[in-house]
């Protein structure tokens, strides 16, 4: 019966074993340890409130309680119970009759405290083996302690009780939660200690559970979060695993019990069979005549004479001798002051047998969630009950001692469950309320984010109202939504030849480039380019100065790349919102971005810059064409893609152009042809047409931003400003004690802390929560398993919105390109750029998927543009080049 660490080590590992064919879908039929879901997902955060029933059903007698916490008063739990007799008959009779004595019972209960009117919720441990598929219903798999009711096994013992208490009709009661006492014990030590992810009973019988990561369990949906397991680990040994250290005072056990073959490990551990195990080896040696003189009473040789309450009596450090000697007196023995000690000896053997083998299991959990948790060492606590553990004087030392050598790199404090597991049923109770009421709130705030068909028809039918707007002479000036035509009047056509320049201006850093377009069998676009900084001081100075600054950079280039002397044609990508009157030249309206330089607005940049030439008077510019950087995506697809009539940028901000019939252009002139608008979509909703489905949240970020009730639909689709929205609703989130323990953190009031790359990342499907979690603690923000799933799908809940948005915008575009050309059927292809359409992983997919359910006569291709401000703009100047040589000639 002594057992090496050689050999506790060999057990930890069968026992890990046997946990991870429990946990797979494939050995768990046949698996003796049977790892049940217990769909208990979350310990206790402190913050759970309310008067609950619990019910405690697991022996011959039963207890039930009503337990009121409130977490105002520094987490006070106050407790009344009443302990109710399950009579023999009772237990061995039908299930109708064991539950309508438990409903009988409640309601004498209720009566007492005089709480029949209400209907409180109930929680209902019921210590035997369950399936669950759900926390409110639990089906026996098979009876255990001496119960043997008929017609439960494989029933729901939920519904049996509820149809009881229906029966009787005198009071109301709803049983939200079914927990087993072991998950019963870890939830009331985690109501005291939050770092409790264990519970251990080790009294009459043995179990344990844990918290696994959802992602093991095959027989649960889901892989987010984490689940207590109900481990049911009595079973151990079922299938043969144990045979070699079991002993033939062992076998005679199983063999005398009303389960043969069934629970060996509890067989050999649990105070049930202790003391009997202890009689058994005293009989033997008595027959051999080691003790006693060889006499054997009666009574030795009568089953249950010898009880786990004596080998712990004997065992006492002091008194134990003499207890040893009343109590073998009592058998009929007259034992010698040998006999004590021999007997003694034998209680110490079977007992620290008992608590080498648990710690080997317990051991062999520990290392699990070590594992699961991916860190060197484990810090956790453990709750634990029962009367060995509780009354036997060294097994909880021996016990402690024995884990610490088997796992040195986790450290484990062990809390003992005061109140058994009716607190920890109400406690699971409480949680799966607390959980209910605040999923209930989460999903209320979340559906403002939802949009269905009907509402994005709507926000389709509106944005084609306000292109029209924009279009008409008479509207044009009170739109929003601007449709600025850039006379562009082609896409390329293949014939584009030559070497131009490109100057891409719309930030702090600006670009030279220089791209070479050839022509023929094989067209080829190759590219140079340079980068400059524009210092803070230009930025914000006087006009001259910041196109001079502009000049002597492109002089700088082309000494660079050995090309100054010719005049060479330009395409100026200009990033700000401009009025253009022709291709080469466009008007500042207002500068963004932090540029403030002086004399600009109200004037014509390409003026501005050819001036700026002369004054340098070192080489000359050929200013072909402004382009904004939409048109310069579209084209730059359109030289690959002929059917490329559309261009999108969905990144910090977003905007789309198209090409529209020159006769629907009322602002312009002439009826011929085609140009391409830049709509300036941002501005959508600015005049209060998109008000029924901005949140609180869009109107937060709004209020905080720099431009106040503009650019109301970009702050809803683009990456800017996604993050903000996540970020608010995170503190909202906090603010009602969903998140982060209800703390908020200094990062969280941080503004423009979630980048688009956070939310790309925290969405990606194949990061697992601590990854999420790991993301989130670079931001400073620590959180739990929970947390990082809230986090995730409020992430997911606000860009799938956006993608949604801009999906009916696209599809207003295109079907008005169908419309125009008087076709049932249109194929055309979308240009597309921006950070937020390129890396996150859901974006472009959903977007897609609206554009086809709202448009279902366009069939839409996307293509990714490269470069489209500086590529593009090149081919927006040579086919200005291309144009204006076809018209001369």
């Amino acid at each position: 019966m002594r057992l090496s660490d050689e050999t506790l080590l060999d057990i930890m590992a069968r026992f890990r074993k046997e946990m991870k064919n429990g946990l797979s879908r494939d050995f768990n039929p046949t698996a003796t340890v049977k790892m049940l879901p217990t769909f208990v997902r979350s310990i206790p955060d402190g913050s759970e409130k309310g008067d609950f029933i619990a019910l405690d059903l697991g022996g011959s007698s039963f207890r039930i309680l009503r337990v009121q916490v409130n977490h105002e008063q520094k987490q006070t739990v106050h407790m009344e119970s009443e302990v109710y007799d399950t009579p023999e008959n009772i237990m061995h009779g039908s299930g109708s009759q064991l539950f309508d004595h438990v409903a009988e019972c409640l309601g004498d209960f209720m009566e007492k405290k005089k709480i029949k009117d209400k209907k409180l919720p109930v929680g209902f441990t019921f210590s035997f083996p369950c399936r669950q598929s759900k926390i409110d219903e639990a089906i026996l798999i098979t009876w255990t302690k001496r119960f043997k009711a008929s017609g439960v096994e494989g029933t729901d013992v939920v519904k049996l009780l509820e149809k009881a208490i229906k029966k009787r009709g005198d009071y109301d009661a709803n049983v939200v939660a079914v927990v087993n006492d072991t998950v019963g014990t870890m939830m009331t030590c985690g109501y005291d200690d939050q770092q409790c992810e264990v519970g251990l009973i080790i009294g009459t019988g043995t179990n344990a559970c844990y918290m696994e990561e959802l992602r093991h369990i095959d027989l649960v949906e889901g892989d987010e979060g984490r689940m207590c397991i109900n481990t049911e680990w009595g079973a151990f040994g079922d299938d043969g695993a144990l045979e070699d250290i079991r002993t033939e005072f062992d076998r005679e056990i199983d063999r005398g019990s009303l389960n043969p073959g069934k629970q060996l490990f509890e067989k050999m551990v649990s105070g049930m069979y202790m003391g009997e195990l202890v009689r058994l080896i005293l009989v033997k040696m008595a027959k051999e005549g080691l003790l006693f003189e060889g006499r054997i009473t009666p009574e030795l040789l009568t089953r249950g004479k010898f009880n786990t309450s004596d080998v712990s009596a004997i065992e006492k450090n002091k008194e134990g001798l003499h207890n040893a000697r009343e109590i073998l007196t009592r058998l009929g023995v007259e034992p010698s002051d040998d006999d004590c000690i021999s007997v003694q000896h034998v209680c110490t053997i079977v007992s620290f047998r008992s608590a080498n083998l648990v710690a080997a299991t317990l051991g062999a959990i520990l290392n699990r969630l070590r594992d699961n948790k991916g860190t060197p060492r484990l810090r956790t606590t453990v709750g634990v009950d029962g009367s060995l553990y509780k009354t036997h004087p060294q097994y909880s030392r021996r016990f402690h001692k024995t884990l610490r050598r088997l796992v040195p790199d986790c450290d484990v404090r062990f809390l003992l469950s005061e109140s058994g597991s009716g607190k920890g049923a109400a406690m699971v109770t409480a949680v799966a309320y607390r959980l209910a009421e605040q999923h209930r709130q989460i999903e209320e705030t979340l559906a403002h984010f939802s949009l269905t068909k009907d509402m994005l028809l709507e926000v389709k039918r509106r944005m084609r109202a306000e292109m029209e707007l924009g279009l008409g002479k008479q509207t044009h000036d009170k739109a929003v939504v601007k449709m600025l035509p850039s006379f562009v009047r082609s896409t390329p056509d293949g014939t584009e030849h030559g070497d131009f320049l490109a100057l891409d201006l719309g930030g702090t850093n600006f670009r030279v480039l220089l791209v070479k377009i050839r022509s023929g069998k094989k067209r080829t676009v190759e590219m140079h380019n340079k980068i400059y900084a524009i210092p803070t001081e230009i930025m914000q100075g006087t006009g001259e100065e910041l196109f001079d600054h502009i000049v002597s950079c492109i002089s700088d280039f082309l000494d660079y790349m050995g090309i100054k002397g010719p005049r060479m044609p330009l395409g100026f990508t200009f990033s700000f919102p401009c009025k253009q009157t022709s291709l080469d030249a466009g008007i500042l309206i207002t500068w963004t971005k932090g540029f403030k330089a002086t004399d600009c607005v109200g004037q014509d940049v390409a003026t501005l810059l050819r001036d700026a030439v002369k004054r340098r008077e070192e080489f000359d510019l050929d200013v072909v064409a402004v382009v904004n950087d939409t048109v310069g995506t579209m084209m730059t697809c359109a030289y690959e893609e002929p059917t490329c009539e559309v261009g999108l940028i969905v990144g910090t901000g977003s905007n789309a152009c198209y090409m529209e019939e020159m006769k629907n252009v009322e602002t312009l002139e002439g009826s011929e042809g085609r140009m391409c608008i830049n709509m300036e979509w941002g501005a959508f909703g600015d005049n209060g047409c998109l008000d029924d489905i901005r949140t609180i949240y869009d109107k937060l970020v709004d209020e905080y931003s720099l431009n106040g009730g503009k650019q109301r639909y970009e702050k809803m689709i683009s990456g800017m400003y996604l993050g903000e929205i996540v970020r608010n609703i995170l503190i909202d989130f906090t603010k009602r004690g969903f998140l982060f323990r209800g703390q908020i953190s200094e990062p969280l009031k941080t503004r423009g802390i979630f980048q688009t790359k956070y939310l790309s990342q925290i969405e990606s499907d194949r990061l697992a929560l601590l990854q999420v979690r790991a993301i989130l603690q670079q931001l400073g923000l620590n959180s739990t398993c929970d947390d990082s799933i809230l986090v995730k799908t409020v992430c997911g809940v606000v860009s799938k919105r956006a993608a949604q948005l801009c999906g009916a915008g696209m599809a207003a575009v295109v079907d008005k390109i169908r419309e125009n050309r008087g076709l049932d059927h249109l194929n055309v292809t979308v240009g597309v750029d921006g950070t937020l359409y390129k890396l996150h992983p859901h974006f472009s997919r959903i977007m897609h998927q609206t554009v086809k359910e709202l448009s279902p006569k366009c069939n839409v291709s996307f293509l990714l543009s490269e470069d489209g401000s500086g590529k593009g703009a090149a081919l927006i100047t040579a086919v200005g080049v291309r144009l204006r040589q076809e018209t001369s000639s």
